[in-house]
């Protein structure tokens, strides 16, 4: 069982690195205001293997009696639903406002900081 928690593990932190990767390759492209800032399918991809690996990590973790701080993790489980929801939703326009482009770095670096920190 811990061999495929470490396995999960991995790829969660592979899904919270297509997100941010994601997010900072368009972080240039805004800089250099040439063309119009999106949320590129990757960002998508990320979050929702996010979502999918920290699932089955919490699942598998109560099925083998190990203790879950389910307040964290319904923390966590929020900020990434509004992430997801904002990628989803505005993954077609071409042209991103910056706020809604910026509230997700910022919600990515919250649940990465929340997941870190809270203990």
């Amino acid at each position: 069982m811990d061999t495929l928690i470490n396995v999960l593990v991995g790829l969660h932190i592979l899904g919270i690195a297509a997100l941010l990767g994601g997010f900072l390759t368009q972080l240039k492209v805004m800089g250099n205001g040439t063309a119009g800032v999106r949320f590129v399918p990757g960002m998508l991809y990320g979050a929702a293997a996010m979502l999918v690996t920290g699932v089955t990590m919490v699942a598998l973790l109560n099925a083998d009696d190990r203790h879950v701080d389910n307040a964290k993790i319904g923390v966590k489980l929020a900020v990434l639903v509004v992430i997801l929801g904002l990628v989803y939703v505005k993954r077609e326009e071409e042209r991103l406002d910056r706020v809604t482009f910026g509230a997700v770095g910022v919600l990515t670096a919250l649940n990465i900081f929340i997941a870190v920190l809270w203990t």
